[in-house]
């Protein structure tokens, strides 16, 4: 089984164009420019289009994984909160003869739109050359896979094997590479990563 991707926040902003459509929520990220492409023009994408490369949490209940309901106070009954406005494959809030139901599964719970997941917990990191005191601040995810943590695939094997030639700082006091996931000081904004002089 592959490992997901994981997608920064910025990541997602990016694609927020019609022809080029993203959105997050409940920790996933979804290209939903097919889905554009299938629905062109219907008036129902405007509200999913006016939120394109943003997190959408807020519209689905976290326990359900379902859009949020409420009861609708006219006719008394329970239905899709959509205070943006009706968006496809959300039924309309009362019966009507021209709803077409057969599209299958709402677009939210179609995982043919998942790419991968919403990095939670991203920082900065600055990375420092020292030989020439060059530095560039990168927003990142700090997950390195090493040796001893599950999961490590080829691509992670290039910091195992240069480790040594690693050094990294936490408020200018060194600390141990291979041990930044155990340490508490993942709830900091800042890293500096040093290569060592040889």
């Amino acid at each position: 089984m592959a490992r997901p991707k994981y997608f920064l926040p910025s990541e997602v902003a990016v694609h927020n164009k019609p022809d080029d459509m993203w959105l997050s929520f409940l920790g996933k990220v979804c290209n939903l420019t097919p889905l554009y492409h299938q629905y062109k023009g219907h008036i129902l994408l405007k509200p999913i289009i006016a939120e394109a490369g943003k997190d959408i949490s807020h519209w689905f209940d976290p326990v359900t994984k379902d859009l949020r309901k409420h009861v609708d106070p006219i006719t008394g009954i329970r239905k899709y909160y959509t205070p943006h406005g009706r968006f496809l494959h959300v039924p309309p809030p009362l019966p009507r003869s021209d709803h077409i139901t057969e599209f299958g599964r709402p677009w939210w719970r179609d995982s043919a739109y998942e790419i991968g997941l919403l990095s939670q917990k991203t920082r900065y990191i600055c990375i420092v050359n020292t030989l020439t005191l060059h530095e560039h601040v990168v927003e990142g995810l700090l997950a390195l896979c090493f040796g001893s943590t599950p999961g490590i695939n080829t691509e992670d094997k290039r910091w195992t094997e240069e480790e040594e030639k690693h050094g990294a700082k936490h408020l200018n006091h060194e600390i141990n590479i291979l041990n930044i996931i155990q340490d508490k000081v993942l709830s900091s904004t800042l890293f500096h990563i040093q290569l060592k002089k040889s």
